[in-house]
């Protein structure tokens, strides 16, 4: 039997390469005569680069960056040498596992860190530049990391602010004369699945603001610093973008990517697919393992196990994804071709527990699954020779 394994990361517990690799263990020392296909995936998010770098080849460079607070870190991205194409997550450099719990300040988090990976990416020669955003730990509208790459902004006295964070208030003005020039010739694909608008009610305030620390009575108060840059920006480039789909993406850098230059927004999970080839991998197979760490309707937005099973509803082939936790609306899932939801979890514990048992977890899950699996096929065989 053919078994493609494509699962996401558990947040917070493996990585899409390790929960790959447990699934995989189970397979082969339940048939070991399998041929398993391993995909790690991601939605433009965590693991993103180790999963480009997987299917496509490639190695992870890096350099000294700023994370969210400046403080100097070293961070990675991915480089694919023979494409002259670059694979960028937000996370690295400005994302908020880089924080800990109490350090969690959006008046001073700065994607700053983003935009030096862009420039080391630009000095080596990228000719195209995938940029996940997923996971920030700002609401910076996207400031610090244009500002690394050359953007001026300045206060009301017109003196230049150097670190602006999240106090987009204080801006009046933003030239762009001195940005990056290759950047006008780079192709930059934007991996994201969030559409939100940078304002307003479903705007990168109000929706992602209190996972990155803002307390419900500072909400008012950054919208308005949101909103003022987004019409000091569209002075300055004669065009407003604020309205746009994907512009609240990671804190509102998504509207600064699509006010000052080019770029094409991309489902985080189909370019995965594309970029993986994982429908060329699906022909000839038996089924396909997927998961992640809460699987629910929501999942139908843009996640991987639902973006794998729909792959796989095109070739004919089941999908079972195993879930750290599931929530309601998996009828709908059935509908796009995930054929059963498998959690992990096999007896009550913690979510702490869990999370740092995931890996076992899901091997054990992984292995029932493949019992299960091989009975079916033992029934069959014995019904064949009735």
């Amino acid at each position: 039997m053919k078994y493609v394994v494509a699962p996401d990361s558990f947040k917070g517990s493996i990585t899409s390469m390790e929960a790959a690799k447990a699934i995989s263990r189970a397979i082969q020392e339940a048939d070991q005569q399998a041929e398993v296909v391993e995909l790690p995936m991601a939605d433009g998010g965590e693991g993103t680069v180790d999963a480009v770098l997987l299917s496509r080849g490639g190695v992870k460079v890096t350099c000294r960056v700023e994370d969210p607070l400046g403080r100097v870190i070293t961070a990675s991205y991915g480089w694919i040498e023979e494409e002259k194409t670059a694979v960028i997550e937000t996370a690295a450099a400005s994302g908020l596992p880089l924080l800990k719990a109490e350090e969690l300040n959006p008046y001073e988090a700065s994607s700053y860190g983003t935009g030096q990976l862009l420039r080391d990416a630009m000095e080596k020669g990228a000719e195209t530049i995938i940029l996940g955003l997923g996971g920030s730990a700002t609401v910076d509208a996207g400031v610090g990391l244009f500002q690394a790459l050359g953007l001026k902004v300045y206060g009301e006295t017109g003196q230049e602010i150097s670190r602006v964070g999240g106090r987009l208030d204080r801006i009046s003005k933003v030239d762009a004369a001195m940005l990056e020039p290759r950047l006008k010739h780079a192709n930059i694909i934007v991996a994201s699945d969030v559409t939100n608008p940078l304002l307003g009610k479903d705007g990168a305030v109000a929706v992602f603001g209190p996972q990155k620390g803002l307390a419900q009575d500072q909400l008012e108060r950054f919208e308005a610093g949101m909103a003022s840059f987004a019409r000091v920006t569209a002075k300055a480039v004669q065009r407003d973008m604020s309205g746009e789909p994907g512009s609240g993406a990671a804190g509102g850098i998504g509207f600064l990517l699509q006010s000052l230059l080019t770029v094409e927004f991309r489902s985080g999970m189909e370019l995965m697919v594309k970029l993986s080839r994982l429908e060329e991998h699906l022909d000839g197979a038996d089924i396909v393992f997927t998961g992640e760490g809460k699987v629910d309707g929501q999942s139908l937005f843009g996640k991987v196990p639902v973006g794998v099973a729909r792959a796989a509803r095109k070739k004919g082939v089941p999908a079972v994804a195993f879930a750290g936790m599931i929530g309601d609306g998996l009828d709908r899932l059935q509908a796009e071709g995930l054929t059963v939801v498998i959690p992990i979890v096999d007896q009550p514990m913690a979510l702490k527990e869990a999370m740092i048992e995931g890996e076992r977890l899901l091997y054990k899950a992984a292995t029932r699954v493949m019992q299960l699996i091989l009975l079916e096929k033992r029934e069959i065989g014995r019904e064949q020779n009735e």
